[in-house]
């Protein structure tokens, strides 16, 4: 029995070191990721989707994204024990080592890039890698500096869906490009709603440049009605370029407008609680948006 008891609490002690390290990898944020690495990879297939190519894809993607969001927790572990939000992850909370949390994430991150160079093709890799760098050593060191950083990490986070498209067709063309555009445009008023609700936060951590404290309530307004209003035509050149039809068309008018009228909430009435409004119905935003262009892409 006794025995029982020890192999029992070392399978447990096992299970919360795997989901420790899991954790490292953001798994919302990466699943996200690989949502729209999926549509990117479907709308760019012209010949029917291949199945192995899409798994090869969706695996090194994974590993690559994983692999940088572990990295900003590694390089951003001091900061994030400073805020409330995030001092309860693993390293923060010294439940994984400095050291296995960085070896860790460069070989998953490293693996994804190779493995991505190997099984789809040398522009995917290239993407990945591109992606890798520019989030990890220009974003992540970028945050505490200036206001900028947010506009830089909208990069590496909308080339997803490009790395989905390379990969089935090789190449970088106008709806490839679109892709990028949807997701680079949508990813703002996300980033500000953010930005709002957890002012304090951000400044405890580190991260003052990125508070609404230090950019304005009336310059992050702007902002917030700049970029929604400029998703919105963006959204519609799917439909331009007859990748789409009318039902796509018609839903992206309507979520944009949306998103705008939530957006322009935040920007006049300007409370937290419009703002944590906005941040919900962007999560549904780009779910609903890359689900209406997949049912309706013309074949």
């Amino acid at each position: 029995m006794k025995m029982k008891t020890i192999e029992g609490a070392d399978l447990t002690i096992r299970r919360t070191r795997v989901g420790d390290f899991l954790e490292l990898t953001k798994p919302r944020i990466t699943s996200l990721v690989l949502i729209t690495t999926l549509v990117g990879f479907y709308m760019g297939s012209t010949a029917g989707m291949e199945t192995l190519l899409l798994l090869h894809t969706m695996l090194g993607t994974a590993f690559v994204a994983g692999g940088a969001s572990a990295l900003n927790q590694y390089l951003e572990r001091q900061n994030d024990a400073r805020m409330q939000r995030t001092k309860d992850r693993p390293l923060p909370d010294r439940r994984v080592f400095e050291t296995e949390a960085l070896l860790f994430s460069l070989a998953i991150s490293v693996s994804g890039v190779l493995y991505l160079l190997l099984f789809t093709n040398i522009l995917t890799g290239m993407l990945g890698a591109t992606t890798l760098v520019l989030y990890t050593f220009v974003y992540t060191p970028l945050k505490t500096r200036t206001g900028w950083a947010t506009l830089v990490g909208a990069v590496p986070g909308a080339a997803p869906p490009m790395m989905g498209w390379t990969a089935a067709n090789g190449e970088l063309d106008a709806m490839a490009w679109v892709l990028f555009g949807i997701v680079f445009l949508w990813q703002m008023p996300h980033f500000l709603a953010i930005a709002w609700i957890y002012d304090e936060d951000y400044q405890r951590g580190g991260f003052a440049p990125l508070t609404i404290t230090s950019t304005g309530e009336d310059s992050a307004s702007r902002q917030i009605i700049f970029y929604c209003c400029a998703l919105l035509p963006i959204s519609l050149l799917p439909t331009t370029l007859g990748d789409t039809g009318s039902v796509y068309l018609f839903g992206a008018i309507a979520l944009g407008l949306i998103y705008l009228a939530y957006g322009m909430a935040v920007a006049f009435l300007r409370s937290n609680t419009n703002a944590v409004r906005l941040l919900r119905v962007s999560v549904l935003y780009l779910p609903a948006l890359l689900l209406l262009m997949v049912v309706d892409k013309v074949r």
